[in-house]
């Protein structure tokens, strides 16, 4: 119970900076962005060291992919944002309801295990991801009625959000499982210690990373 209410506290003060960061402006987000790249690229890279020890060319291959990932990731973040920064905001609610879906409906129903990259991981919790993901567009739909009385965007615009929502949960749930696999080949349970009751920050932010540019894509492809 302890460690519940320590995973909760730590997730509202995230939610506190992340929103700080993006709701200020455009280089405390950058600023933001940058720190938290440096964190991830840390993280993973001790998980390379434990998984390849004294392989030094694999080491150095993965720390140079991961370096140009997170240089991607910085770029899509920076260059989606607009003031307000509702884009992003809708992006990232995904990442959190899809979490928060998977953490609670696996927790209660639990059930038949989704694979064994992460034992923990249930068939129920992977669709309660996928169903609570779809909140953030209530949440969208009703930022744009009410502060902006935006009646252009009508019901159908809202409907075309389903299946992007959904896809970019997949893509939530598939980084989460990836990291998952390396912690797994690392034998450890968490990519660090600074966020208390969740680990690393690699272990938090893990499918938002990926979500990130796959919003990009779809937003520069299909919007």
């Amino acid at each position: 119970m302890n460690n519940f209410f320590q995973r909760i506290i730590t997730s509202l003060i995230l939610l506190l900076i992340i929103s700080i960061s993006l709701f200020y402006n455009k280089y405390v987000w950058l600023f933001f962005l940058i720190i938290v790249s440096l964190i991830l690229f840390i993280e993973f890279n001790n998980l390379s060291k434990k998984i390849w020890k004294k392989d030094k060319n694999t080491i150095a291959s993965l720390n140079i992919v991961s370096f140009l990932f997170l240089l991607i990731v910085i770029y899509v973040s920076y260059d989606s944002y607009y003031n307000p920064p509702i884009g992003l905001v809708f992006i990232i609610s995904i990442c959190i309801f899809s979490d928060t879906g998977g953490y609670l409906v696996g927790n209660l129903i639990g059930g038949r295990k989704l694979t064994k990259i992460s034992p923990n991981k249930t068939i129920s919790g992977s669709v309660g991801s996928f169903i609570f993901s779809l909140f953030s567009i209530v949440i969208f739909w009703f930022y744009y009625n009410f502060s902006y009385n935006d009646k252009n965007f009508v019901t159908d615009d809202y409907i075309k959000l389903i299946p992007t929502c959904l896809f970019l949960c997949m893509i939530c749930q598939l980084g989460d499982l990836f990291i998952s696999y390396f912690k797994r080949k690392a034998k450890v349970n968490d990519t660090g210690t600074i966020l208390p009751g969740h680990g690393g920050l690699l272990d938090r932010i893990d499918g938002v990373i990926f979500v990130l540019p796959a919003a990009y894509l779809i937003d520069k492809i299909f919007f």
